[in-house]
Parts: C-alpha cells; sequence; structure tokens
C-alpha cells in the first residue's frame, strides 16, 4: 500500500515542482491554453523561479508545500503555492483594499496527472489550511480556468464557492477566462471538540 504525506518544499525540489508544474499544464490546460504556449515553456526557467518562491519567500507567510508518494521509492507528486492576497488575486478594476490582510491566495495546486485520485490534493489543501489557519488568515481565494471544471469541482468539493469576480488572461493574443473561488478558513477545533 502507497502512503502519502505533505511536507515544506526544500530548494533541492525546485527541479521536481518545475517538472510537475509541466507536465500537469501540458494535460489538463492543453484544450485552455494555446498548444504552442505549452509546448514552449521553459523548465529550467520555471525550476529557477520556484528555486527562488522557496529559497526567497516575500514574507513568512508565502509557502510551497509538495506532496510525496512513497511507495518502495518516494516520488514528489504535487505542489501548493500560497501567500497573502495582492494585486494578482484582485479581479479587474477591483479596488486595492478588496482582499484584507486577511485573505490567503492560493496561486498553484497542481498533482500531477497520473498521481491524481489518490488524495494529495486534498492532503495539500489541508496542510494549507493548518499554516492559513496559524498565520491567523480568515479566508481564501484562488483562480480556476473556465475550462477547467476538474479544479472547480475539487475546490467546491472541499467547501469553495464562486464569489462573483471574474477575469480574462490574455495568453498570446487569445483571451482565457478564469472565475475566483473563496472559502472560510474554519477556526481550529477546541479540544474535545
Amino acid at each position: 500500500m502507497a502512503l502519502g504525506y505533505v511536507r515544506p518544499a526544500r530548494p533541492e525540489d525546485a527541479g521536481e515542482i518545475a517538472r510537475i508544474q509541466l507536465a500537469t499544464w501540458r494535460v489538463a490546460y492543453r484544450r485552455i491554453l494555446p498548444r504552442h504556449v505549452l509546448d514552449n515553456l521553459d523548465e529550467a526557467y520555471l525550476a529557477r523561479r520556484w528555486s527562488a518562491a522557496v529559497q526567497e519567500p516575500p514574507s513568512d507567510a508565502h509557502r510551497v508545500l509538495v506532496a510525496v508518494e512513497q511507495a518502495e521509492q518516494s516520488y514528489l507528486v504535487g505542489f501548493a503555492a500560497s501567500g497573502p492576497a495582492d494585486a494578482e488575486s484582485r479581479a479587474p478594476n477591483e479596488p486595492a483594499d478588496a482582499l484584507g490582510p486577511d485573505v490567503v491566495a492560493v496561486t498553484d495546486l497542481l498533482v500531477e496527472p497520473r498521481w491524481g485520485r489518490r488524495g494529495h490534493g486534498s492532503r495539500l489543501l489541508a496542510a494549507s489550511v493548518d499554516l492559513w489557519r496559524a498565520d491567523g488568515f480568515a479566508r481564501a481565494v484562488a483562480w480556476a480556468f473556465d475550462g477547467d471544471p476538474a479544479t472547480r469541482k475539487f475546490l467546491t468539493g472541499a467547501g469553495w464557492e464562486p464569489d462573483g469576480a471574474a477575469r480574462a488572461l490574455d495568453v498570446d493574443d487569445m483571451l482565457v477566462n478564469q472565475l475566483r473561488l473563496h472559502v472560510a478558513v474554519p477556526a481550529a477545533a477546541a479540544p474535545g471538540e
């Protein structure tokens, strides 16, 4: 029986995080993003960005977690990144104070498709929620592509709901629609509950 767990990302994980991101995007977003955009993504560039995110986060509340599948060998199979909501978290024309300091934004939550449906996404989300709670966040937001029903189903199954915000990303002269989902960060259960 395989076991899975979540841990904070380490500097040496950056290359594997980039590989997982690239592999997942090329499968999950192949009908959403232009093929040439996906084909031209540079894994080394992504690895450098993940290395910086792990080693030099903008704040202590910016986190990268990895999901590990452990059997006879251990494999990194997914990751989650989050941090305090910023300008990228807001919808177009949304006021700067629309998302307060008690809001955290999920920037990435990906599990490589071949490792899907084994609980890794749920473990990543649960570990993230524990950290958000410890950091004092009251609400979380995440953007999802309109054409990505799997992400929306996963998040809504975990209690997330659309908050009414939408945007369109310009990806090589193609507009790709997204909607924002949100959820209250549950308070810690009292001892004995």
